[in-house]
């Protein structure tokens, strides 16, 4: 017979890593860019938008469209990079484990 209590003892271990984990990914910041590094976005590692810088040039008449892609284009870019964080992170917290529905980072 499994050792239960053991494993609800791991359950709330796992429970408590992933509220830390939940916490720390509102504090990293990933940055994308587009054009060339004239248009930045940053987002926590949640993907939650929390800048976007644009260069003075690309602020002229006729420019909008293009400034909207870039736009799109760097928070893809930083979306990514986010991504990259969040699984680099759930690793770490679950050893590699694949996690039941409705434990995973929300």
């Amino acid at each position: 017979m499994p050792d239960f209590m053991g494993l609800m003892k791991q359950a709330a271990q796992l429970q408590t890593k992933m509220q830390a984990l939940q916490a720390e990914l509102d504090t990293i910041t990933v940055d994308g860019s587009a054009g060339g590094g004239m248009v930045t976005v940053t987002l926590t590692a949640k993907g939650d938008l929390k800048a976007v810088k644009i260069d003075d040039s690309l602020i002229k008449p006729g420019d909008k469209e293009i400034l909207e892609d870039l736009l799109i284009a760097a928070h893809a870019e930083a979306r990514k990079h986010a991504e990259a964080v969040l699984q680099e992170k759930m690793q770490a917290v679950t050893g590699g484990l694949p996690l039941p529905p409705g434990l995973g980072i929300g």
